[in-house]
C-alpha cells in the first residue's frame, strides 16, 4: 500500500521559479508518452503540433482575487489576512499570520478606512473574519489586497505578477491560487488552436490555499481535502461526451480541470453538469475517467497534485520523469515548466 512518503523526492532550491519565463508560451514542455513510457523535450507554443483537430481541450476559467491582506495590529505590529471563502454578510474564512495574535475580538487595521475583525477560529485553525470599508468590501480588495503568490515564491508581489499570476482566459473571481498549467497560454495560442479545429470547452473550480498543503499523514486515506467550489456546465458535460463518443481525446490543463471534471463523472464515464463542493483526492491506484491528457505544471513533493498526476501517468512513470526534469533542470512549481502526459 502506498504511503505518503512513497510521494517525496529532492529538489535542488535553485530550481523553483521565482519568476515567470520571459514569455509565457517560451516554457519549456516535457512530453510523457504513457504507452511507451518515451520523454521528449519541446517549447510549450509547440503544443499546437500535438493536439489533432476535433480534440478538445477543457479550461478552468477560474479567477485569482486580491486575496493576500497586509495590515498591522492594534499595538502596530504586522498581520497578515489570506481570505479563502466568503461567507456571506462581509464575513470570510481566511488565514491569519500570527495566528497566536490573532484571537477572536482583535482586529487587523489593512488601510485607511478598510479594516477586518477576528469574529471566531474554525475546527480547521483558520479564522472567520468580517471585513470593513468605506465603500464597497469588493472594492477595497481589489484596492488594497495584494495577489496571492505561493509561499515558495520569496519575495513580494509587484505589478507584473497581477498579469503573469493569471491565465489570459481568467473569468470568475474566486481563487486564491493560479490553475498555473494554463499561464503558459497566450491569446495567440488559443486562437491558433481554434483555427486548427481543435475544440474549447470550460470547468469553474475555485482554487483554494490547501493546494499548496503537503499531505502530512503517512497513510494517505487520513488526508483531509479542503473543500473547494466547482462549476460543470452542461454544454461542457455535452461536450465531453460527444467528443468521446465520436474517438476524440480530452485535454485537461490542469490538475484542477481533472479534479472537476472527476467530481461528476460517472461510473458509465459520461460527464454530467453539476456545481457544490468538491473534496476530491485523486491518488494511485485510482483511475481517472473523464479525461485523456492532461497538461499539468511539476509540483511539490508530497503534495495532493503529485499524486493525481501519479494515479494519471503511474507512479514509476511520474518518478522517472521528475528525475529527469531534476536533471535537466526544467523549472518547478507555479511560474515554471510544463509537463504534457500522453
Amino acid at each position: 500500500m502506498l504511503t505518503t512518503s512513497d510521494f517525496d523526492f529532492e529538489l535542488p532550491a535553485a530550481l523553483i521559479a521565482q519568476e515567470p519565463s520571459e514569455r509565457r508560451d517560451e516554457s519549456r514542455l516535457m512530453v510523457v508518452d504513457r504507452a511507451s513510457g518515451a520523454i521528449s523535450h519541446r517549447r510549450f507554443r509547440d503544443i499546437i503540433e500535438l493536439v489533432p483537430a476535433n480534440d478538445l481541450i477543457v479550461f478552468n476559467t477560474t479567477r485569482v482575487f486580491r486575496a493576500r491582506l497586509l495590515g498591522s495590529r492594534d499595538s502596530g505590529a504586522a498581520a497578515e489576512i489570506l481570505l479563502l471563502k466568503p461567507l456571506g454578510d462581509d464575513r470570510w474564512e481566511a488565514m491569519v499570520h500570527p495566528g497566536a495574535k490573532l484571537k477572536p475580538g482583535r482586529n487587523v487595521h489593512i488601510a485607511q478606512g478598510f479594516d477586518a475583525t477576528i469574529l471566531e477560529r474554525t475546527e480547521r485553525g483558520t479564522r472567520v473574519v468580517k471585513l470593513t470599508a468605506d465603500g464597497a468590501v469588493a472594492d477595497a480588495i481589489e484596492r488594497h489586497g495584494h495577489v496571492p503568490l505561493p509561499p515558495y515564491i520569496e519575495r513580494g508581489d509587484t505589478a507584473a505578477d497581477a498579469e503573469r499570476y493569471q491565465t489570459v482566459y481568467a473569468n470568475e473571481n474566486g481563487s486564491v491560487a493560479a490553475p498555473t498549467a494554463g499561464l503558459h497560454f497566450t491569446s495567440a495560442l488559443l486562437d491558433n488552436l481554434a483555427n486548427k479545429g481543435v475544440r474549447r470547452a470550460d470547468v469553474l473550480l475555485h482554487v483554494g490555499a490547501g493546494t499548496f498543503k503537503p499531505v502530512d499523514a503517512e497513510a494517505l486515506a487520513e488526508h483531509q481535502m479542503h473543500e473547494e467550489w466547482y462549476r460543470v456546465g452542461a454544454a461542457t458535460a455535452a461536450a465531453v461526451n460527444d467528443a468521446r463518443a465520436a474517438g476524440a481525446k480530452v485535454w485537461a490543463i490542469g490538475t484542477t480541470t481533472v479534479r472537476t471534471l472527476e467530481s461528476v463523472v460517472g461510473t458509465d464515464g459520461l460527464v454530467r453538469p453539476g456545481e457544490g463542493e468538491t473534496r476530491i483526492f485523486i491518488h494511485p491506484p485510482q483511475t481517472i475517467r473523464s479525461v485523456d491528457h492532461l497538461v499539468t505544471n511539476f509540483h511539490l513533493p508530497r503534495s495532493t497534485l503529485l499524486m493525481l498526476v501519479s494515479a494519471f501517468a503511474g507512479l514509476e512513470l511520474t518518478r522517472e520523469a521528475y528525475a529527469v526534469a531534476v536533471k535537466e533542470r526544467y523549472r518547478f512549481y507555479s511560474y515554471g515548466d510544463a509537463m504534457l502526459i500522453l
